[in-house]
């Protein structure tokens, strides 16, 4: 609708994970680099972690298209963490090439032999969970146990786990501290500040055959939009593309500061969920709730308490009479 008013061969600020749009941050190459490292050097465990839509399933897109590249290479990707242990097991075997039927003792028989051969031929296997924070603590306990294909100098299987900070308090619970002390690198994604959030889309628009990003989107604009978006790719898109539209729908030359605003307003980005509350605050709602129930119960005591004295009392009279 707007590409051809404002000369775009490509829409710039889809919200797919495209790795042709990639920004690279310093964090950003760091945590691919940490996630090839891992790959490459066979060191077992890696985490990544970061907010809602920092760019984690990005980052993964791209660095599963280096490993397509790689001959020595496969890699199962598991995208849907809400599966039972034996479901996970047999998605990791078919998405290998594996027989996926049988019971769980055949599908980890299948799964070591298959990772051991290739192993021993010096090529390389890569399990890659994306959504992990959504795995039950006996998935992660399956993958603990399947780390434990390994030779006297290597790892054997290659295993990222990304997800969102909910993953690190999982990995921080009693329960998994085994497997929080396999892992060998971890990485974590946060959001963009202001310059890189400028960054960020001035080379998208550029990618997208903008001849005029600094015109498209002014500086007070993506103030305004790293304001209301705090720094979140995801976020970003979605209030720039709405942006172009609300500013070709006015046949403006640019999006301005006041579009921006009412763009956040229609979303409601200024509205935070009161679950985010801290703990505090929670402990404090606790006491004052325990307060009131106690000085209900003293408050209903004290009524029975009336009530029994004047039963009493109007039994004493009756008798009297």
């Amino acid at each position: 609708m707007y590409k051809a008013f404002y000369k775009l061969k490509r829409n710039p600020f889809e919200i797919t994970p495209d790795p042709s749009f990639l920004f690279p941050t310093e964090r950003h190459n760091e945590a691919l680099a940490a996630l090839y490292y891992g790959v490459r050097r066979r060191k077992g465990f890696v985490v990544l972690t970061g907010e809602v839509g920092t760019g984690k399933t990005l980052l993964l897109r791209c660095l599963l298209q280096l490993l397509r590249q790689s001959n020595d290479v496969k890699y199962a990707y598991v995208f849907n963490g809400r599966l039972t242990p034996l479901e996970f097991l047999q998605y990791i075997a078919g998405d290998l090439g594996l027989p996926a039927g049988g019971n769980k003792s055949e599908l980890l028989l299948l799964l070591a032999n298959y990772v051991v051969s290739r192993g021993e031929k010096k090529l390389t296997t890569v399990l890659v969970v994306d959504e992990a924070h959504h795995l039950s603590t006996d998935i992660l306990e399956e993958i603990r146990l399947l780390t434990n294909l390994e030779t006297a100098d290597e790892k054997l299987l290659q295993i990222l786990l990304v997800g969102q900070p909910e993953l690190d308090e999982k990995l921080d619970s009693v329960e998994l501290r085994q497997l929080k002390q396999r892992i060998a690198l971890r990485s974590h994604l946060a959001s963009l500040d202001l310059n890189e959030t400028r960054g960020y889309i001035e080379r998208r628009l550029q990618l997208a055959g903008s001849p005029n990003p600094a015109i498209l989107f002014p500086k007070e604009t993506t103030a305004r939009i790293h304001l209301h978006s705090r720094g979140i790719p995801r976020l970003i898109n979605t209030i720039c593309e709405n942006g172009l539209i609300a500013a070709y729908a006015k046949q403006a030359a640019g999006v301005s500061p006041e579009m921006i605003d009412a763009i956040a307003s229609d979303f409601r980005l200024g509205i935070h969920s009161s679950g985010t509350r801290k703990k505090g605050s929670e402990e404090l709602d606790l006491r004052r709730a325990a307060k009131k129930l106690l000085e209900l119960s003293e408050r209903l005591e004290a009524e029975q308490a009336r009530d029994e004295e004047l039963t009493t009392h109007v039994t004493v009279r009756v008798s009297e009479q």
